[in-house]
Parts: C-alpha cells; structure tokens; sequence
C-alpha cells in the first residue's frame, strides 16, 4: 500500500479518526524539539518570562481539551509517550510546563530518556496509533516546522505492528509524568 497523505479526498483528518477510535489512541513523539507555528507564541512567551499558559480554558488550550475530554467520555484510552534526550533541551522544559494539562484533560504521559530507547525499533517518525489498527505518521522538517505532506496514514499490519510494539516498550520503559522532572 502506498503511503496516503492527509488532503486527499479518501483520506480522514486527526479528529476525524480520533472520532472514530473505538477504545485507543497512543501517540509518541521523539523530536527533542518542536516548531509548529500554533505553539510558537506560546514558547516565545515562555522562553522570555518562564510562564507556560497552563489554563485549560484558554484560547491555546481549550480546543485540545474539549477533544480529549469528548474522547474520554467516549471511554478512549489515550496514552502519550515522549521519548527525550537529556539533559533536556528547552522545548521539552516547556513542553513539560503544560503536561499538566494534557493530563488534566485525560491523558496519561510517560517520559523515557533517549539512552533507554537504543534497543528498541522505532519507526522514522512521530505517529498516533489508533486502536492497534492504523497509524498517522507525522512529517517534521529539522527545524522542528511541519513537512509537507504533514502526515500520512497506514493500515499495513507490519507497520502497525511496529508502532504498537514500539509505543507499548516506550509505555513500559517510560516514566509517569508525575515522576518525571526536567
């Protein structure tokens, strides 16, 4: 199966599949650094002051946590897993700052230090696993910014095998974020 990009007309959006999970969404990152433009003012702020918005109601927040929290009353499990190089660069300071929301909004969130990983197989890129059955690939440029396309879907079952079986090694290695400090 080829690779199919989101934008094409047979091919569903983030919320649309989310909305269509029937029991789980995993999703790994492993950039230790981020640069898409929703958050850039967000972490120019907190570079300069040290203040993350950490209000869930907030205009950065609140479509992110009304989603989750639409998923989770829909008894999704959702599990987020950062695979991090330490010590750890400024972006995973500041994105640590704001797990709290994640969590508050029903996610449960794991760290694993990248020299834990070494032996683990891991796909090229960050995806989100959705109900062990399809995978959504996300394309980052080195700056952190998105590639296009920004992402693609796969259903082959070795391509999911190898997500699953590297979310669930992260998700039993990695530790809670309430233990996890930067």
């Amino acid at each position: 199966m080829e690779p199919r990009s989101i934008g094409g007309s047979d091919v569903p959006g983030f919320e649309e599949l989310l909305a269509t999970a029937r029991y789980s969404a995993c999703h790994l990152e492993m950039r230790d650094a981020y640069g898409v433009g929703d958050e850039s003012d967000d972490f120019e702020r907190w570079e300069r002051t040290g203040e993350r918005d950490v209000d869930p109601r907030s205009a950065y927040w609140a479509p992110w946590v009304d989603l989750i929290r639409r998923t989770r009353a829909r008894d999704i499990r959702m599990r987020r897993a950062r695979i991090v190089s330490e010590p750890v660069t400024p972006y995973i300071k500041y994105e640590h700052a704001g797990t709290a929301v994640n969590a508050l909004a029903g996610e449960s969130v794991r760290w694993l230090p990248r020299r834990r990983a070494s032996d683990i197989a891991l796909p090229g890129n960050d995806f989100w696993l959705f109900d062990r059955a399809m995978v959504l690939f996300n394309h980052y440029a080195g700056d952190g910014s998105w590639s296009g396309p920004q992402w693609e879907v796969r259903t082959e079952p070795a391509v999911v095998q190898l997500a699953a079986s590297a979310f669930e090694t992260v998700w039993e290695r990695g530790v809670p974020h309430e233990k996890y400090t930067v």
